[in-house]
């Protein structure tokens, strides 16, 4: 949602610059001003919106989205790594849970031990 948000007012200041330089060429049919300042400010506007797409990665989204084998290859191993790492981590919560759970029976609570052991039962038996 943050990143949208980013994204969102990007496009705005982009959208606000170039509607600036529209602006200021309109300014400029109306008066008579110098060529050199002129260059001096489209170039100062230009390198301002030029800016603003490297900030952005854009040119690296347009090269991305034209590429479909690279598109493809990326989001093949992201999504290996993330299976991966979800499969690691619910590994390890597990076995904290279980390994917890087991330290509470050992305590001999009337109550909870029972439900509590034949849950580690059903777990251990699954294996």
């Amino acid at each position: 949602m943050r990143k949208n948000k980013k994204t969102i007012s990007n496009k705005l200041n982009i959208e606000d610059k170039s509607n600036k330089i529209k602006k200021f060429i309109k300014v400029v049919n109306t008066k008579k001003i110098s060529k050199v300042k002129i260059e001096e400010k489209v170039l100062e506007q230009l390198n301002n919106l030029n800016h603003t797409l490297n900030k952005n990665k854009i040119l690296d989204l347009i090269e991305l989205t034209g590429d479909t084998k690279k598109f493809l290859f990326r989001n093949f191993t992201s999504g290996i790594v993330k299976g991966m790492g979800v499969g690691i981590g619910v590994t390890i919560i597990t076995a904290i849970i279980i390994y917890i759970l087991q330290k509470i029976i050992k305590l001999n609570i009337p109550i909870i031990s029972k439900y509590i052991s034949d849950i580690v039962e059903i777990v251990q038996n699954s294996k």
